[in-house]
């Protein structure tokens, strides 16, 4: 499988590969048929994402979208996190093969799970698309 060289450096050199110790928002997402599972921690200050860290059990292509996931949301307002596609992550590597777009899909979904533990810790309505 053909993947660009940014796939490969974010595969080789996870960003943000962790876990946030009283993180304010967890989302854990997982794709059964190909085995990954994705956890996204969220530190938030001020509405905005203060630090952001992953967990990624998967292929490269998982986690090197949870990692370029989590470099596009740190220091963005939770508004503009939510808005963040899985195909803006797909394209800021560079383009996934299309076998490997689920991987992508799932940083969004996992980003979208933080959010709303976050808002429901806060007593706050959890968000929809």
């Amino acid at each position: 499988m053909d993947y660009s060289a940014k796939v490969m450096d974010h595969f080789s050199n996870p960003r943000n590969m962790g876990s946030i110790e009283n993180c304010d928002g967890v989302g854990e997402v997982g794709n059964a048929k190909c085995g990954d599972i994705m956890k996204i921690f969220l530190k938030v200050e001020d509405d905005r994402i203060a630090d952001v860290k992953f967990q990624t059990f998967g292929c490269g292509a998982a986690i090197a979208s949870s990692s370029m996931a989590t470099e596009l949301i740190k220091g963005k307002t939770l508004k503009e996190a939510w808005k963040l596609s899985n195909k803006a992550v797909a394209e800021a590597l560079d383009g996934l093969p299309p076998i490997k777009m689920h991987c992508s899909m799932l940083a969004e979904e996992a980003i979208h799970e933080a959010i709303n533990d976050y808002l429901k810790n806060k007593g706050l309505e959890p968000w929809t698309e």
